[in-house]
């Protein structure tokens, strides 16, 4: 199944979807070009959107409809390192595009927050892990989040392409990130709603390329 395919599906599948198809490729092409050249994805996002960052990261980070098998070379390498706990780790290991969500590092954040300003946690985590070539993912309902705002910022100093995730006219996210995939709903729980189905899309075109 060629990686596009899933696009064509999803605006089967949602027909209100179809009118972000040319966005949700380009957030796919940027994220391709990462991965592609070894880098990797931060995810950022408050409530929901929080819970939506986690949920991303457990679709790339392992398998997510595709087993995802580690190579024979690795598998070798593991056998040559231990013979019992290489086995294992060989039989089960499977591949991930590297993700990380910045919504869950409690001790980093409350220090973060109590020593200098709350919001600037995804920022100050944005500035610690990204590197150029890197990618940001903000997910934000309304477009406006301030820390959110604040890492993206951050994350096009660092010469890091940045996607946003948003809502209603999506906001200051919109105008400052190199995609913004505006989900056609204004009520904060219809966005994300479609939230899910557009980034199980982009998770879905990125194990079909790389795995």
């Amino acid at each position: 199944m060629e990686p596009m395919s899933y696009l064509d599906e999803l605006a089967q599948r949602y027909p209100v979807l179809a009118c972000v198809k040319p966005q949700i490729r380009e957030a796919y092409e940027i994220l391709e070009t990462c991965y592609e050249s070894g880098g990797k994805l931060l995810i950022a996002g408050n409530g929901g959107s929080c819970a939506d960052a986690e949920h991303i990261v457990g679709e790339l980070m392992k398998g997510f409809v595709k087993r995802r098998p580690v190579s024979e070379d690795f598998a070798a390498k593991l056998l040559e390192t231990d013979p019992k706990l290489g086995k294992e780790l060989g039989e089960k290991l499977q591949g991930g595009l590297p993700a990380i969500a910045l919504t869950g590092h409690p001790s980093l954040s409350t220090a973060y927050l109590n020593d200098v300003d709350g919001e600037m946690i995804y920022a100050q985590q944005t500035y610690g892990y990204g590197r150029k070539g890197d990618v940001f993912l903000g997910i934000s309902t309304s477009g406006n989040a301030k820390n959110v705002m604040y890492a993206v910022t951050a994350a096009k100093a660092i010469g890091m392409k940045t996607i946003g995730l948003a809502g209603k006219d999506g906001g200051l996210l919109k105008k400052a990130a190199d995609v913004t995939i505006v989900a056609p709903e204004t009520e904060t729980f219809k966005i994300q709603e479609l939230h899910l189905p557009i980034y199980h899309a982009l998770c879905l075109m990125l194990e079909e390329r790389f795995f």
